[in-house]
């Protein structure tokens, strides 16, 4: 399993029991048909907890570490191809 992949499975399987809880103690039992916009923000903040963020890929954070990967492979960097 990829680091991606396992991140992933680890914040469903964490948004899904803390949203068992939030129906129970907070919506009395009630199916929560916000259920979608809950996971995203718990997931969110479950990200942030641990120190980690999304990023597009033609962010430039993601260019910027890419290109220091090519230069310490010798390759030349990205952005100045």
């Amino acid at each position: 399993m990829d680091e991606t992949t396992r991140i992933l499975q680890d914040l469903l399987t964490r948004a899904a029991a803390a949203h068992g809880v939030h129906e129970q103690e907070n919506l009395g039992g009630v199916y929560d048909e916000q259920w979608p916009q809950w996971y995203a923000a718990h997931m969110s903040a479950t990200l942030e907890d641990l120190g980690l963020r999304v990023l597009s890929a033609d962010s430039d954070a993601a260019l910027a570490a890419e290109d220091s990967a090519r230069e310490e492979l010798g390759e030349t960097p990205q952005t100045t191809q």
